[in-house]
């Protein structure tokens, strides 16, 4: 059904969601997010499922988008731009809007849209020492299409700290940015997770899809017009001279003109 994700649901009604492109850092491409899309409406629908887990195989949670895909993107026509971009904020929306509680379970690193996946679960739990970052910037692009929810997470003052200039920031302060809402070692993680996991088994399961629902309402859900705007930046920076020039010296493993 998946090639690269898997789900798989224990008897108790946990799903584990789970990245499976670890060969690349599990990074995001066309195929990829269409399956994330697809699991998160099975999951949804499936009222045996109590509780998700949004977890990752290898070194790192999710390095963001595909560099490969993002190429893709910028060769192709303002429709097929759009339509790619599209696709990418319907997945994100799909997760963040999952009627049921969603538990990131961080090993690894994340940049760009890996802090996107972080930012749309209800809770994540990450590991000591890791290294995080919203790297746009420093290939050309923006973080768009993850902003609402990346900003929603953080809140605007701690979003301009960290969205606009790309630094890497470590776990702790992913903690106190809010993406984090703990850090374990290594060797603790899965106690946490299973602490997180074990209240749901024990409240009514669409008792807690209604509270869902309601606390993003009264926290002001975030709008179609936010998405919209969101696909409408990304594709302005795919078109823009910088995105090229970006992601074309990544490839050639040179630096982009504005490195000093």
């Amino acid at each position: 059904m998946f090639d690269t994700i898997t789900v798989q649901t224990d008897e108790r009604g946990v799903a584990h969601l789970t990245l499976a492109r670890a060969d690349k850092h599990n990074a995001m491409n066309a195929q990829m997010i269409g399956e994330l899309t697809r699991a998160a409406k099975m999951l949804g629908e499936d009222d045996a499922v109590r509780v998700v887990v949004l977890d990752a195989l290898g070194k790192s949670f999710c390095a963001g988008g595909d560099l490969g895909w993002m190429k893709d993107q910028m060769a192709a026509s303002p429709t097929e731009r759009a339509a790619g971009a599209r696709e990418l904020a319907t997945m994100l929306g799909a997760l963040n809007t999952l009627p049921k509680p969603l538990i990131g379970r961080v090993q690894g690193q994340a940049f760009g849209g890996g802090i996107g996946m972080m930012s749309v679960c209800d809770i994540a739990i990450g590991v000591k020492d890791l290294k995080f970052g919203l790297t746009e910037t420093r290939l050309g692009l923006i973080p768009a299409t993850i902003s609402p929810y990346v900003i929603k997470r953080m809140g605007e003052a701690k979003a301009r700290r960290v969205m606009m200039s790309a630094r890497i920031f470590d776990s702790a302060e992913a903690v106190e940015l809010g993406l984090l809402a703990r850090a374990v070692s290594a060797d603790e993680l899965d106690e946490a997770i299973e602490a997180e996991v074990k209240p749901y088994l024990n409240v009514a399961p669409r008792a807690v899809a209604k509270t869902k629902r309601l606390i993003r309402g009264q926290g002001g859900d975030i709008t179609q017009a936010q998405i919209d705007a969101s696909i409408d930046a990304l594709v302005e920076a795919w078109e823009d001279t910088e995105a090229k020039d970006g992601i074309n010296a990544f490839f050639a493993k040179e630096k982009p003109p504005w490195v000093g």
